[in-house]
This record gives structure tokens, sequence and C-alpha cells, in this order.
């Protein structure tokens, strides 16, 4: 058996293009989404991660304005910056990109963010709402994994699912939303015991580690879905997954390819965010 591939780029071209159309009909009202991303330093990836996210925004017909600030910006100056955006009724989300200087507290930066405009999904009060029924953002990376399995129409209620990697942005949240969709949910680590007789229980395993082969073919039950959040370099340089696509899609069902899957749904999920954040307030 060979696994069908969820192809990410092609889900998330179709959530882009149901943003375009709530955009437009949020801009028949006067109200135009607005997404500040503000990044601070020169780090190469987050370079990249910007650039591709005003491009998408600007593709939505999102207006995205991005700020960079130097290096040696301090602490103060990054939090006075974020609570005058808080502050501006025009902007409707805000991403802080990450990781920050080392000489700032990137929990207290992401703290300082509205609720309200917290489009990354990463503030507590955003975790605390959703736990209780109200609105909130998830982080866009899981939600970007559970819009795939939603894509494939997986029912998830009464299936084991394995979460390995316990990270606030991805691990954690991942749990709460298979909880929350009535699967039975274990988190591991890569360092967890015997990880293997974990996964090859599981029906659903979401791979979110940063660590090359962490999921190989024999650690997978035949049919299973493998969810690919992990992004790495092979010995070639090429992009690669936490999971031995090779191996393991000759046993999983449904498999996320990397690069193609996960990565460009984070980033949809990102401007749906935004688009919720502008169409709750309706103003702009």
């Amino acid at each position: 058996m060979t696994a069908q591939i969820i192809d990410g780029n092609a889900l998330a071209k179709q959530i882009r293009a149901e943003a375009a159309g709530r955009t437009a009909a949020l801009k028949a009202r006067g109200v135009q989404p607005h997404l500040a991303i503000v990044l601070v330093g020169e780090d190469p990836a987050s370079q990249v991660y910007v650039k591709h996210k005003v491009a998408d925004s600007e593709q939505t017909g999102l207006k995205a304005t991005l700020e960079r600030h130097p290096v040696d910006m301090t602490e103060d100056a990054l939090l006075a910056r974020i609570r005058a955006l808080n502050a501006d009724a025009s902007v409707h989300g805000i991403l802080v990109q990450l990781p920050l200087p080392r000489h700032m507290d990137s929990h207290k930066v992401i703290e300082t963010i509205s609720p309200a405009k917290d489009v990354d999904g990463f503030h507590v009060a955003s975790a605390g709402a959703l736990m209780v029924g109200q609105p909130g953002f998830w982080p866009c990376t899981p939600y970007g994994c559970m819009k795939m399995l939603e894509s494939i129409g997986y029912d998830l209620r009464g299936k084991h699912a394995v979460v390995i990697g316990r990270s606030n942005i991805v691990g954690k949240p991942m749990a709460m939303m298979l909880l929350a969709k009535d699967a039975t949910v274990t988190v591991c680590h890569s360092r967890t015991p015997d990880l293997a007789a974990f996964t090859r229980q599981a029906d659903v395993v979401v791979a979110a580690v940063g660590k090359r082969n962490v999921l190989t073919a024999g650690m997978v039950k035949p049919g299973a879905v493998v969810i690919d959040v992990g992004m790495n370099r092979n010995d070639e340089g090429k992009l690669c997954g936490d999971v031995d696509f090779d191996g393991v899609k000759e046993v999983a069902g449904w498999i996320t390819p990397v690069p193609g899957g996960v990565g460009p749904m984070t980033r949809a999920m990102l401007l749906a965010n935004t688009i919720d954040a502008a169409e709750r307030t309706g103003r702009g």
C-alpha cells in the first residue's frame, strides 16, 4: 500500500481563495483587514518567512505592514511598539516573528499583544478561551494540521492520536484540538522510552520535534494518517521533515510531504485568523 498525499499547497490555495472572498466582503463594508508583522533583527529564515506572509496577504487583498527593527532594539521599545499597534483600530492582527534576539523575553513580548489581535494564537488568553468554548485564535500550525485532516474527511471520534512534540507552539495546542474532536491523545517526545510502542497503536501520528527520521516505517500502524510538522535539512541540504517519508509512505494510509505539506497551511491559517479578527471587530 502506498499512502495518499495530503497536498498542503493545493489546500492552502483553496483557503486563500476563501480568504480573498471574505476580504472582499469586508472591504465592501468599509473594513480593510490589516496584519502588522514585526521583525526584529536579520535572522535569514525569518526574512524568508515574513516575505511569504506578506506575499500571501497581498494575494488575498489583505493589507500586510512589515516593520523591520534592528537587532539591538530594546525590549522596552518593542513592547511600546506592540502597545501602539494594540491601540491602532486599523490593525486587526499582530504577528511578532520568532525567534527574537536573545536579550528579549519572547513570552513577555507575546503576552503584550492584545488577545483580540493575537492571530498567531500564542497568547495564553487564546488557549484559555478556546478551552471553554469562547472566541480565540488557534496557533496556525496545529490549526492547519486540523484542516488537513478535515480535508480528507477523517473522523477523529474514538481514534487514537499520538503527538510527538510537547512545545507550546505545536504539541500542546495540537493535543487540545484533537481532544476537542473526541480523539484519545497521547503526547510524547523524541526521548520517550519505546516511542514505537505508542506510535504503532496510533490511528493518527503528528510528528513535531524538529529531528530527522524520528518516525520510521516500522513505527507506523498500517493505514494510519501521518502529519509531518518538522522542517529540517537532509545530508544534501534539501528540506525534509521529521518523518522518513519514503519508508512511511509505504505503510501509512495518508501522509503529508515536506515541503508542500504543513508549511503552506500554517501561512494560510494566519490569513484566516486575521480575517476572523477583522470580522469580529468590524472596524478598519
